[in-house]
């Protein structure tokens, strides 16, 4: 039984024996074909916008103009999406001053070679772009989230005549699903906001997981953000495991956004299939650039294994551990359970940068042992309470040496970040 898994740019590839083999969770998104190209998909998105004008109309009379779109750690193919959005912009108005407004939330700021390789060199050159920093860009509050946090948002993003935002749509693991509302808060969100968003409180509430919008409280922040911030218009795409697009929607931030959720929900959900072993992955580049973003594909192993089994998990990590925070958080105290204890013992208010990550993977290990495959140094995965490995043979044999049992079942999840395992 031979199985390839996406590994940066490239793939990985191990041979199971078939007697241990139990099962693949793969979404029916790989083999979705819409019939249409990339283009055409999101051309007729916004030709007919859900619950909202056109674009085009939109922008009518509107002298200034921030489109909000994703940084690099998300494989919204901007490339396709931005020249349309900026095309029917200047439609409408073709004397209107747009500034793309990068929505970092509180990643590090995205490089040149980065915004190339994202828009191409004729948008990086010709329009102006600007870079979200949640702790030095001008702020202003709008208001206080429905969960009591203060509502501090990018100033480009409210002294605005229009606000219009890209980006994609997947399974997000604790607000449901990625996209829409999320491009305001986290994207262009003071760290202040992020924080008492991201709060423990939220990330123990079991409605704050894969696949659920409805009484979710992190959706509900975020989705109150948006509206307040006036979100107008929203062009969001799924893509597989190629970062093709292969449906597209466009409209009002949250009608348009919960279309686009219905349709991920019905092409990502698969059944948990319970295992000793469970090899997952985070989809390859760009999500698989750092073990924070690695997170995010361990929570379907984590759906499908066992108690006290063990969950591979290959990521390059070629940028490290991707925050200074989560990696003190997790290298500072040997006892995950104190450091868990510390974050639910805190306010939303006391919310620290990157928390949340780590509250999930001390989740994450406190069900299974972690082999992380990747080119991070060994002692940084260490640090993180899991096991360096860097090939999948090995990670294999050290798999069953920690169960003491060379017949232990396997469950495969070549993109972890594209299922919602139920």
């Amino acid at each position: 039984m031979i199985k390839e898994f996406p590994y940066g740019n490239t793939f990985l590839e191990l041979d199971i024996p078939s007697n241990q083999f139990k099962g693949e969770l793969v979404s029916r998104l790989h083999s979705y074909e819409s019939g249409k190209t990339e283009v055409e998909l999101v051309e007729d998105s916004m030709k007919t916008p859900i619950g909202s004008k056109t674009l085009k109309e939109l922008a009518k009379a509107k002298r200034r103009v921030t489109v909000i779109a994703s940084d690099h750690t998300r494989p919204v193919p901007s490339k396709v999406i931005m020249p349309l959005i900026l095309r029917e912009i200047r439609k409408g108005n073709p004397k209107a001053e747009i500034t793309i407004l990068i929505a970092t939330g509180c990643h590090r700021e995205t490089t040149k070679e980065e915004l190339i390789g994202k828009f191409g060199s004729e948008i990086y050159k010709k329009e102006k772009i600007v870079i979200h920093d949640c702790d030095k860009d001008a702020m202003v509050r709008i208001g206080t989230l429905p969960s009591g946090g203060a509502c501090i948002v990018n100033k480009l993003a409210i002294d605005t005549d229009l606000l219009v935002a890209e980006g994609f749509i997947e399974p997000h693991f604790f607000a449901g699903f990625s996209g829409g509302r999320k491009s305001v808060l986290p994207g262009v969100c003071s760290r202040e906001t992020v924080m008492a968003n991201h709060c423990s409180e939220f990330i123990d509430d079991k409605k704050a997981t894969t696949g659920i919008l409805e009484n979710n409280p992190i959706h509900e922040d975020m989705i109150w953000a948006a509206k307040k911030a006036k979100l107008a218009f929203i062009v969001n795409v799924v893509v597989n495991m190629e970062k093709k697009i292969v449906f597209s929607v466009a409209g009002d931030v949250d009608k348009a956004h919960k279309i686009g959720c219905s349709k991920v929900l019905e092409l990502f959900k698969v059944k948990a299939n319970v295992a000793d072993i469970v090899i997952t992955t985070n989809g390859g580049y760009p999500l698989d650039q750092n073990i924070y973003q690695a997170v995010k594909g361990m929570t379907a192993a984590e759906a499908s294994v066992r108690q006290d089994g063990v969950i591979i998990m290959m990521a390059k990590s070629n940028d490290g551990h991707g925050g200074e925070d989560f990696y003190h958080q997790m290298a500072d105290e040997k006892d995950i359970n104190k450091t868990l204890q510390m974050f639910r013992n805190s306010n939303r208010n006391q919310t620290r940068p990157d928390q949340w990550q780590s509250q999930i993977l001390i989740r994450v290990l406190n069900k299974a042992k972690v082999i992380y495959i990747s080119d991070a140094p060994d002692e940084m995965i260490k640090n993180f309470h899991m096991i360096p490995s860097h090939d999948l043979r090995e990670a294999l044999q050290k798999a069953e040496e920690i169960l003491k049992n060379q017949n232990a079942s396997i469950v495969t999840i070549p993109d972890g970040v594209s299922v919602i395992v139920q």
